[in-house]
């Protein structure tokens, strides 16, 4: 049986070569499942201490005095902290870029595997979480793609760390234009009362962990932290993929 698989395994890379995701070039591992060549996985921009209090984001060297970059003394955000193991850029923001709008929902658990190793190396405070929730796409969004990327991510943070996921409970009541598409001051407008609560009861009290692909300016994260505790969480904070 495994010399037959293998043999139709060699058959289907000569009619469908397999290349990496990112650079598009042949993809020489022998791995079945292999996504992405070596090359392009060690152009990933790994974030490293020190790290802003707020954000999450390394510090500039004129910064690290105060612990805190420029951008979060001149924002108000609602989450008490945020965590991102690497950089939007590079091979990180074209693969998720494919994960969204491509519909190549499978990359989301070796999308996920950065996230949780980067709790575990900065020992990010997970064991006083009592549920994650996935920053929630509206309806016709998901209608549109099929999938909710960051719901995807957050079943692989849960069955790690075994935490409560509550999908269902965040509502996000309006169709907001694409973040990607407006400046800062537009994205805080643009998401503002996107959001609601099925069921304050549920969150009275409670540490939640928000997860979401990427933080830009913070601003959809922070709305979302704002409707949180508004309905009684007693913290929020925030794990994406890269910032």
């Amino acid at each position: 049986m495994q010399i037959l698989k293998n043999v139709i395994q060699g058959l289907s890379s000569l009619v469908y070569p397999r290349t990496c995701l990112v650079c598009r070039k042949s993809l020489k591992s022998e791995r079945s499942d292999a996504l992405v060549c070596l090359s392009c996985w060690s152009d990933i921009k790994l974030n490293t201490p020190p790290f802003c209090f707020k954000c999450g984001r390394k510090l500039l060297e004129n910064e690290s005095a105060n612990n805190i970059c420029f951008d979060c003394t001149i924002k108000v955000m609602h989450f008490d902290r945020a965590f991102s193991p690497c950089s939007y850029d590079g091979t990180i923001k074209k693969l998720l870029h494919a994960f969204k709008y491509k519909n190549i929902d499978y990359l989301d658990e070796i999308l996920a595997k950065p996230m949780i190793d980067f709790v575990k190396e900065y020992n990010i405070p997970i064991n006083k979480i009592d549920m994650i929730i996935p920053i929630p796409l509206h309806k016709t969004k998901i209608r549109e793609r099929e999938f909710n990327q960051s719901s995807l991510l957050a079943k692989h943070i849960s069955k790690e760390f075994n935490k409560e996921i509550s999908e269902g409970l965040l509502i996000r009541h309006l169709n907001t234009r694409t973040q990607t598409e407006l400046n800062d001051r537009d994205r805080l407008t643009n998401i503002k009362g996107a959001f609601s609560i099925k069921d304050r009861s549920c969150v009275k009290d409670k540490d939640v962990l928000l997860i979401d692909d990427v933080l830009t300016t913070g601003a959809t994260c922070s709305e979302a932290a704002f409707v949180l505790k508004n309905s009684g969480a007693k913290s929020v904070f925030v794990l994406t993929l890269a910032n």
